[in-house]
Protein backbone atom coordinates (compact mmCIF):
# COMPACT_ATOMS: atom_id res chain seq x y z
CA UNK A 1 0.00 0.00 0.00
CA UNK A 2 0.90 3.73 -0.37
CA UNK A 3 0.41 5.72 2.22
CA UNK A 4 0.51 9.06 -0.30
CA UNK A 5 -1.99 6.32 -2.41
CA UNK A 6 -4.10 5.90 0.24
CA UNK A 7 -4.53 9.71 0.80
CA UNK A 8 -5.58 10.29 -3.00
CA UNK A 9 -7.99 7.78 -2.71
CA UNK A 10 -9.83 8.62 0.56
CA UNK A 11 -9.83 12.14 -0.60
CA UNK A 12 -11.60 11.20 -3.83
CA UNK A 13 -14.35 9.30 -1.58
CA UNK A 14 -12.64 5.72 -1.13
CA UNK A 15 -13.42 3.52 2.37
CA UNK A 16 -10.52 1.58 3.97
CA UNK A 17 -12.17 -1.56 3.07
CA UNK A 18 -11.78 -0.64 -0.58
CA UNK A 19 -8.11 1.07 -0.48
CA UNK A 20 -7.15 -1.91 1.11
CA UNK A 21 -8.37 -3.94 -1.17
CA UNK A 22 -6.95 -2.62 -4.10
CA UNK A 23 -3.20 -2.91 -2.48
CA UNK A 24 -3.84 -6.28 -0.89
CA UNK A 25 -6.25 -7.93 -3.86
CA UNK A 26 -7.27 -11.25 -2.62
CA UNK A 27 -6.75 -10.42 1.33
CA UNK A 28 -9.78 -10.84 3.52
CA UNK A 29 -10.61 -9.02 6.92
CA UNK A 30 -10.36 -10.56 10.42
CA UNK A 31 -10.64 -9.98 13.71
CA UNK A 32 -8.78 -10.83 16.61
CA UNK A 33 -9.12 -11.18 20.24
CA UNK A 34 -7.58 -8.51 22.31
CA UNK A 35 -3.51 -9.28 22.27
CA UNK A 36 -0.27 -7.97 23.27
CA UNK A 37 3.10 -7.92 21.23
CA UNK A 38 6.58 -7.29 22.32
CA UNK A 39 8.08 -4.08 20.56
CA UNK A 40 12.29 -3.76 20.60
CA UNK A 41 13.45 -0.37 21.55
CA UNK A 42 16.18 0.11 19.74
CA UNK A 43 17.88 3.21 20.70
CA UNK A 44 18.11 1.32 24.34
CA UNK A 45 19.88 -1.42 23.05
CA UNK A 46 23.22 -1.60 25.52
CA UNK A 47 22.11 0.00 28.09
CA UNK A 48 20.03 -0.13 31.45
CA UNK A 49 16.67 0.24 31.58
CA UNK A 50 15.74 3.18 34.10
CA UNK A 51 11.94 4.24 34.28
CA UNK A 52 9.31 5.21 36.14
CA UNK A 53 5.63 6.02 36.78
CA UNK A 54 3.99 9.68 37.78
CA UNK A 55 1.17 7.35 39.60
CA UNK A 56 3.55 4.72 40.70
CA UNK A 57 4.58 1.19 39.45
CA UNK A 58 4.71 -2.21 40.06
CA UNK A 59 8.82 -4.26 40.02
CA UNK A 60 9.92 -7.21 41.75
CA UNK A 61 6.75 -7.79 43.51
CA UNK A 62 6.90 -4.60 45.12
CA UNK A 63 4.79 -1.34 44.31
CA UNK A 64 6.98 1.75 44.33
CA UNK A 65 5.79 5.18 44.92
CA UNK A 66 5.29 7.98 43.04
CA UNK A 67 8.83 9.82 42.53
CA UNK A 68 11.09 6.46 43.20
CA UNK A 69 12.45 4.99 39.78
CA UNK A 70 14.19 1.38 38.89
CA UNK A 71 16.89 0.45 37.13
CA UNK A 72 16.77 -3.02 35.29
CA UNK A 73 20.22 -5.21 34.03
CA UNK A 74 19.54 -8.36 32.77
CA UNK A 75 21.28 -11.26 33.81
CA UNK A 76 22.28 -14.65 31.71
CA UNK A 77 19.61 -16.81 33.43
CA UNK A 78 16.55 -14.27 31.92
CA UNK A 79 16.43 -12.44 35.32
CA UNK A 80 17.32 -9.18 36.02
CA UNK A 81 19.16 -6.90 38.92
CA UNK A 82 16.91 -4.32 40.11
CA UNK A 83 18.43 -1.18 41.61
CA UNK A 84 15.46 1.96 43.17
CA UNK A 85 16.29 5.17 43.72
CA UNK A 86 14.80 8.62 45.31
CA UNK A 87 14.75 10.20 41.05
CA UNK A 88 16.24 9.18 38.50
CA UNK A 89 19.77 10.14 39.90
CA UNK A 90 19.05 10.03 43.27
CA UNK A 91 20.60 7.55 46.16
CA UNK A 92 19.91 4.55 46.31
CA UNK A 93 16.59 2.90 48.45
CA UNK A 94 16.80 -0.98 47.63
CA UNK A 95 18.35 -3.12 45.39
CA UNK A 96 17.70 -6.71 44.14
CA UNK A 97 18.12 -9.92 41.95
CA UNK A 98 14.47 -10.77 40.33
CA UNK A 99 13.35 -13.66 37.83
CA UNK A 100 10.64 -11.79 36.70
CA UNK A 101 12.84 -8.70 34.05
CA UNK A 102 9.72 -6.65 33.83
CA UNK A 103 8.21 -2.89 35.31
CA UNK A 104 4.58 -2.84 35.45
CA UNK A 105 1.87 -0.16 35.19
CA UNK A 106 -0.41 0.18 37.94
CA UNK A 107 -3.17 -0.95 36.22
CA UNK A 108 -2.41 -3.75 33.22
CA UNK A 109 -5.53 -2.91 31.08
CA UNK A 110 -5.56 -0.91 27.75
CA UNK A 111 -6.46 3.00 27.26
CA UNK A 112 -4.62 4.00 30.65
CA UNK A 113 -4.05 7.43 31.42
CA UNK A 114 -0.66 9.29 30.78
CA UNK A 115 0.34 9.39 34.87
CA UNK A 116 -0.04 5.49 34.91
CA UNK A 117 2.39 5.21 31.87
CA UNK A 118 6.21 4.26 32.38
CA UNK A 119 8.69 6.95 31.40
CA UNK A 120 12.29 6.40 30.49
CA UNK A 121 14.52 8.86 32.68
CA UNK A 122 15.40 11.53 29.62
CA UNK A 123 13.12 9.65 27.29
CA UNK A 124 9.46 9.20 26.03
CA UNK A 125 6.64 7.74 28.11
CA UNK A 126 5.04 3.89 26.91
CA UNK A 127 1.60 2.57 27.50
CA UNK A 128 2.09 -1.28 28.89
CA UNK A 129 4.94 -2.84 30.69
CA UNK A 130 8.68 -2.56 29.80
CA UNK A 131 11.07 -5.33 30.62
CA UNK A 132 14.85 -6.48 29.78
CA UNK A 133 16.37 -9.59 27.75
CA UNK A 134 19.38 -10.79 26.24
CA UNK A 135 20.66 -11.44 22.76
CA UNK A 136 24.27 -12.29 22.92
CA UNK A 137 25.31 -11.01 25.81
CA UNK A 138 24.26 -7.92 24.62
CA UNK A 139 21.17 -5.71 26.84
CA UNK A 140 17.91 -5.19 25.34
CA UNK A 141 14.94 -3.24 26.19
CA UNK A 142 11.40 -4.14 25.42
CA UNK A 143 7.80 -2.92 25.98
CA UNK A 144 5.09 -5.35 26.20
CA UNK A 145 1.68 -3.47 25.06
CA UNK A 146 -1.52 -4.38 23.80
CA UNK A 147 -1.55 -3.58 20.03
CA UNK A 148 -4.46 -1.14 20.33
CA UNK A 149 -2.16 0.71 22.58
CA UNK A 150 0.77 0.18 20.42
CA UNK A 151 -1.31 1.51 17.54
CA UNK A 152 -2.15 4.70 19.10
CA UNK A 153 1.96 5.80 19.08
CA UNK A 154 2.75 4.04 15.46
CA UNK A 155 -0.18 5.38 13.47
CA UNK A 156 0.61 9.02 13.72
CA UNK A 157 3.80 8.79 13.75
CA UNK A 158 3.56 6.60 10.24
CA UNK A 159 1.20 9.06 8.48
CA UNK A 160 -0.48 12.27 9.24
CA UNK A 161 -2.75 12.93 11.75
CA UNK A 162 -4.21 16.13 10.12
CA UNK A 163 -5.23 14.11 7.28
CA UNK A 164 -8.93 13.98 8.60
CA UNK A 165 -9.00 17.39 8.42
CA UNK A 166 -8.44 17.49 4.50
CA UNK A 167 -10.67 14.43 4.20
CA UNK A 168 -8.71 11.70 4.24
CA UNK A 169 -9.66 10.18 7.29
CA UNK A 170 -10.13 6.73 5.49
CA UNK A 171 -6.75 6.51 4.76
CA UNK A 172 -6.05 6.56 8.73
CA UNK A 173 -8.38 3.64 8.85
CA UNK A 174 -7.05 1.72 5.88
CA UNK A 175 -3.12 2.15 7.83
CA UNK A 176 -4.71 1.21 11.32
CA UNK A 177 -5.34 -2.11 9.54
CA UNK A 178 -2.51 -2.60 7.58
CA UNK A 179 -0.13 -1.45 10.77
CA UNK A 180 -1.81 -3.96 13.47
CA UNK A 181 -1.54 -6.63 10.51
CA UNK A 182 2.26 -6.30 9.92
CA UNK A 183 3.30 -5.75 13.39
CA UNK A 184 1.08 -8.96 14.61
CA UNK A 185 2.44 -11.49 11.16
CA UNK A 186 6.10 -10.25 12.45
CA UNK A 187 8.27 -12.65 14.07
CA UNK A 188 11.91 -11.16 14.22
CA UNK A 189 13.02 -12.26 17.89
CA UNK A 190 13.22 -14.51 20.05
CA UNK A 191 12.29 -11.98 22.68
CA UNK A 192 10.08 -9.67 20.56
CA UNK A 193 8.17 -9.61 17.68
CA UNK A 194 8.82 -6.42 15.94
CA UNK A 195 11.24 -3.13 16.51
CA UNK A 196 10.44 0.62 17.01
CA UNK A 197 12.22 2.00 13.82
CA UNK A 198 11.34 1.90 10.06
CA UNK A 199 12.90 -1.37 9.85
CA UNK A 200 9.77 -2.73 11.43
CA UNK A 201 7.40 0.38 12.09
CA UNK A 202 8.17 3.79 13.79
CA UNK A 203 6.67 3.77 17.15
CA UNK A 204 7.60 6.48 19.73
CA UNK A 205 6.09 5.62 22.65
CA UNK A 206 3.17 8.46 23.26
CA UNK A 207 4.90 11.08 21.73
CA UNK A 208 2.81 11.90 18.69
CA UNK A 209 -0.58 10.07 20.35
CA UNK A 210 -3.69 12.45 18.43
CA UNK A 211 -7.55 11.94 18.87
CA UNK A 212 -7.77 12.13 14.88
CA UNK A 213 -5.89 9.21 14.72
CA UNK A 214 -7.02 7.63 18.08
CA UNK A 215 -10.53 7.62 16.21
CA UNK A 216 -9.40 6.09 13.16
CA UNK A 217 -8.03 2.90 14.80
CA UNK A 218 -10.96 2.28 17.37
CA UNK A 219 -13.31 2.45 14.92
CA UNK A 220 -11.10 -0.10 13.76
CA UNK A 221 -10.60 -1.88 16.42
CA UNK A 222 -9.52 -5.98 16.01
CA UNK A 223 -9.52 -5.99 12.64
CA UNK A 224 -6.68 -7.16 10.06
CA UNK A 225 -5.70 -8.84 7.02
CA UNK A 226 -5.60 -11.97 5.90
CA UNK A 227 -4.29 -14.74 3.73
CA UNK A 228 -5.52 -18.06 3.65
CA UNK A 229 -6.85 -17.35 7.36
CA UNK A 230 -3.42 -16.17 8.52
CA UNK A 231 -2.62 -12.97 9.45
CA UNK A 232 -0.87 -10.67 6.41
CA UNK A 233 2.51 -9.13 7.39
CA UNK A 234 0.69 -6.13 5.28
CA UNK A 235 3.71 -3.76 4.19
CA UNK A 236 3.51 -0.72 2.54
CA UNK A 237 5.17 2.83 2.01
CA UNK A 238 5.53 6.26 1.54
CA UNK A 239 5.34 5.56 -2.58
CA UNK A 240 4.73 8.97 -3.83
CA UNK A 241 3.51 8.34 -7.26
CA UNK A 242 0.17 6.33 -5.58
CA UNK A 243 2.06 2.55 -5.92
CA UNK A 244 0.59 -0.28 -7.67
CA UNK A 245 -1.39 -3.70 -5.91
CA UNK A 246 0.85 -6.43 -4.45
CA UNK A 247 1.01 -10.01 -4.96
CA UNK A 248 0.06 -11.03 -1.55
CA UNK A 249 1.54 -14.46 -1.82
CA UNK A 250 4.65 -12.89 -2.40
CA UNK A 251 4.81 -11.70 1.31
CA UNK A 252 5.20 -13.50 4.51
CA UNK A 253 1.95 -14.18 7.12
CA UNK A 254 2.30 -14.70 10.60
CA UNK A 255 -0.89 -16.80 13.48
CA UNK A 256 -4.20 -17.28 12.63
CA UNK A 257 -6.42 -14.90 14.89
CA UNK A 258 -7.11 -18.10 17.24
CA UNK A 259 -3.34 -18.72 17.74
CA UNK A 260 -2.92 -15.30 19.12
CA UNK A 261 -2.79 -14.68 22.91
CA UNK A 262 -6.97 -14.18 24.69
CA UNK A 263 -7.89 -13.40 27.59
CA UNK A 264 -6.27 -10.83 30.20
CA UNK A 265 -2.99 -9.37 28.88
CA UNK A 266 0.32 -10.90 30.35
CA UNK A 267 1.55 -7.53 31.86
CA UNK A 268 -0.76 -7.93 35.49
CA UNK A 269 2.51 -9.45 37.96
CA UNK A 270 -0.74 -9.96 40.17
CA UNK A 271 -1.61 -13.25 38.57
CA UNK A 272 -0.07 -16.70 37.77
CA UNK A 273 -0.39 -17.76 34.77
CA UNK A 274 0.93 -21.72 35.89
CA UNK A 275 -2.04 -21.43 38.72
CA UNK A 276 -4.90 -20.74 36.66
CA UNK A 277 -5.90 -20.27 33.41
CA UNK A 278 -5.50 -16.15 32.61
CA UNK A 279 -8.92 -15.99 31.34
CA UNK A 280 -10.41 -17.20 34.49
CA UNK A 281 -10.62 -14.76 37.58
CA UNK A 282 -10.06 -16.42 40.76
CA UNK A 283 -12.73 -17.34 44.14
CA UNK A 284 -10.89 -14.16 45.81
CA UNK A 285 -11.39 -11.91 42.72
CA UNK A 286 -14.88 -13.36 42.24
CA UNK A 287 -15.32 -12.03 45.72
CA UNK A 288 -14.09 -8.69 45.60
CA UNK A 289 -16.11 -8.04 42.58
CA UNK A 290 -19.59 -9.33 44.43
CA UNK A 291 -18.76 -6.80 47.04
CA UNK A 292 -18.97 -3.97 44.58
CA UNK A 293 -14.64 -4.22 43.15
CA UNK A 294 -12.38 -1.46 43.81
CA UNK A 295 -15.46 1.18 44.60
CA UNK A 296 -17.33 -1.16 47.05
CA UNK A 297 -16.34 -1.12 50.81
CA UNK A 298 -12.85 -2.85 50.38
CA UNK A 299 -11.24 -0.72 48.53
CA UNK A 300 -8.32 -0.72 46.09
CA UNK A 301 -6.15 -4.18 46.34
CA UNK A 302 -2.94 -3.57 47.95
CA UNK A 303 -1.11 -6.59 46.21
CA UNK A 304 -1.23 -9.95 44.58
CA UNK A 305 -3.35 -13.15 46.26
CA UNK A 306 -0.83 -14.76 48.44
CA UNK A 307 -0.46 -18.09 49.87
CA UNK A 308 -1.70 -18.52 53.85
CA UNK A 309 0.92 -20.88 55.64
CA UNK A 310 0.68 -24.74 55.01
CA UNK A 311 -0.96 -23.95 52.00
CA UNK A 312 -3.80 -24.03 53.52
CA UNK A 313 -5.58 -21.19 51.18
CA UNK A 314 -4.89 -17.90 50.06
CA UNK A 315 -5.39 -14.29 50.52
CA UNK A 316 -5.24 -11.00 49.15
CA UNK A 317 -5.12 -7.39 51.34
CA UNK A 318 -7.03 -4.44 50.18
CA UNK A 319 -7.25 -0.85 51.94
CA UNK A 320 -10.24 -1.85 53.98
CA UNK A 321 -10.41 -5.11 54.08
CA UNK A 322 -8.77 -8.73 53.27
CA UNK A 323 -10.48 -11.29 51.47
CA UNK A 324 -9.49 -15.18 52.49
CA UNK A 325 -10.51 -18.46 50.39
CA UNK A 326 -9.83 -21.86 52.15
CA UNK A 327 -11.02 -25.07 51.10
CA UNK A 328 -12.97 -25.81 54.91
CA UNK A 329 -14.95 -21.85 54.72
CA UNK A 330 -14.64 -20.70 50.95
CA UNK A 331 -14.03 -17.44 50.46
CA UNK A 332 -14.75 -14.88 53.05
CA UNK A 333 -13.96 -10.96 54.27
CA UNK A 334 -11.90 -11.16 57.67
CA UNK A 335 -10.24 -8.00 58.99
CA UNK A 336 -6.69 -7.04 59.18
CA UNK A 337 -6.30 -8.59 62.90
CA UNK A 338 -7.20 -11.71 61.82
CA UNK A 339 -4.94 -11.87 58.98
CA UNK A 340 -2.23 -11.20 61.42
CA UNK A 341 -3.11 -13.70 63.37
CA UNK A 342 -3.05 -16.55 60.80
CA UNK A 343 0.09 -15.01 59.13
CA UNK A 344 2.30 -13.26 61.45
CA UNK A 345 5.04 -12.21 59.67
CA UNK A 346 5.66 -8.48 60.55
CA UNK A 347 6.81 -7.93 56.78
CA UNK A 348 3.16 -8.02 56.00
CA UNK A 349 2.21 -5.86 59.13
CA UNK A 350 4.41 -3.27 57.66
CA UNK A 351 2.40 -3.41 54.55
CA UNK A 352 -0.60 -2.95 56.19
CA UNK A 353 -2.83 0.30 56.43
CA UNK A 354 -1.37 2.00 59.29
CA UNK A 355 -4.38 2.41 60.91
CA UNK A 356 -5.54 -0.71 60.82
CA UNK A 357 -2.91 -3.55 62.20
CA UNK A 358 -4.40 -2.09 65.91
CA UNK A 359 -7.76 -2.50 65.73
CA UNK A 360 -8.08 -5.96 66.79
CA UNK A 361 -11.93 -5.72 67.38
CA UNK A 362 -12.85 -4.29 64.33
CA UNK A 363 -14.74 -6.55 61.60
CA UNK A 364 -13.79 -5.54 57.74
CA UNK A 365 -16.58 -3.88 55.84
CA UNK A 366 -18.77 -6.11 54.31
CA UNK A 367 -21.45 -5.29 51.63
CA UNK A 368 -23.68 -3.90 54.62
CA UNK A 369 -21.13 -1.52 56.27
CA UNK A 370 -20.08 1.65 55.03
CA UNK A 371 -16.28 2.23 55.82
CA UNK A 372 -13.85 5.22 56.67
CA UNK A 373 -12.23 5.75 53.63
CA UNK A 374 -8.13 5.56 54.25
CA UNK A 375 -6.72 7.27 50.89
CA UNK A 376 -3.25 7.37 52.59
CA UNK A 377 -3.46 3.86 52.49
CA UNK A 378 -3.65 2.79 48.57
CA UNK A 379 -0.41 1.53 48.26
CA UNK A 380 2.63 -0.92 49.76
CA UNK A 381 5.06 0.78 51.29
CA UNK A 382 8.52 -0.65 49.71
CA UNK A 383 9.81 -1.04 52.65
CA UNK A 384 6.68 -3.10 53.31
CA UNK A 385 6.36 -5.29 50.67
CA UNK A 386 5.49 -9.25 50.84
CA UNK A 387 8.01 -11.51 51.06
CA UNK A 388 9.47 -12.84 47.89
CA UNK A 389 8.79 -16.68 48.95
CA UNK A 390 4.92 -15.51 48.86
CA UNK A 391 5.08 -13.56 45.68
CA UNK A 392 2.88 -14.71 42.58
CA UNK A 393 4.97 -18.12 40.92
CA UNK A 394 6.66 -18.82 44.31
CA UNK A 395 3.92 -21.66 45.05
CA UNK A 396 0.93 -23.29 42.97
CA UNK A 397 -1.60 -21.72 44.79
CA UNK A 398 -4.97 -23.55 45.63
CA UNK A 399 -8.45 -23.43 43.72
CA UNK A 400 -11.39 -22.10 45.57
CA UNK A 401 -13.45 -25.12 46.63
CA UNK A 402 -14.94 -27.35 43.68
CA UNK A 403 -18.62 -26.55 45.20
CA UNK A 404 -18.12 -23.16 44.25
CA UNK A 405 -20.18 -22.06 47.26
CA UNK A 406 -19.31 -18.63 48.15
CA UNK A 407 -20.46 -17.69 51.49
CA UNK A 408 -21.89 -14.59 52.96
CA UNK A 409 -19.05 -12.24 53.75
CA UNK A 410 -20.88 -11.38 57.37
CA UNK A 411 -20.20 -14.52 58.96
CA UNK A 412 -18.03 -14.23 62.04
CA UNK A 413 -14.33 -13.99 62.02
CA UNK A 414 -12.76 -17.53 61.37
CA UNK A 415 -10.74 -19.02 63.89
CA UNK A 416 -7.77 -20.79 63.31
CA UNK A 417 -8.60 -24.07 63.62
CA UNK A 418 -11.50 -23.37 61.45
CA UNK A 419 -9.27 -21.93 58.28
CA UNK A 420 -6.66 -24.81 58.98
CA UNK A 421 -8.91 -27.21 59.62
CA UNK A 422 -7.98 -30.31 61.24
CA UNK A 423 -4.02 -29.79 60.37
Amino acid sequence: MSQVGAFDSAQQGWLAERILEHYYPGATLGTIPPTNLAVRLMEQDDSTLDAYAEAGFRVAGRQLAPGQVAHLTPLPDGGANVVVTLGCDGEVLWQTATSDPWIYPLDPRPNRPATEHLTLCGGTAYRGSLGVATENGQARTINRVDVEDYLLGVVPAEVQANWVDKGAGEALRAQAIAARSYALAERRYSYAQTCDTTDCQVYPGTAKEDPRTAAAIASTAGTVLLRDGHILRSEYSAAPDGGEPVDIYALDVGPTPAELAVGRPPTDPRTDPRSRAASTPSAIELEYQRVGGESGSLGAPLGPEMLLPQRAGTYRLFTNGVIIATPTLGVQVVDFATLMQLVPDPAIREGLPTDSAAQPGTLAPTTASTPTPRPESRAVPSGGALPESALPGAEVQPRAPESGQVPNSDLAVPSLEEVFGDR
